[in-house]
């Protein structure tokens, strides 16, 4: 195992040590847990962001205002 040092906000740390405290754990684990929850969420081999390409629309009609008012129209 790994001994490291991080910065975290206040209020995070607080929420933490909360949680630590209410459900019997350390610290150590609720970060340990977290990480392992973050992690699971973003696994390896996943696209890159810039991989992404908004999906092309389908049936929405004609449009109500011509593209070269788009601009001004989205100040007002």
């Amino acid at each position: 195992m790994i001994k490291t040092q991080i910065q975290i906000p206040d209020h995070l740390y607080h929420e933490a040590k909360r949680l630590a405290r209410e459900n019997e754990l350390s610290f150590a684990e609720v970060v340990r847990r977290g990480l392992e929850e973050i992690v699971r969420h973003h696994p390896p081999g996943r696209a890159k962001p810039t991989d992404w390409k908004l999906p092309g629309s389908f049936g929405m009609g004609q449009p109500l205002v011509a593209e070269d008012q788009w601009t001004a129209l989205s100040h007002e």
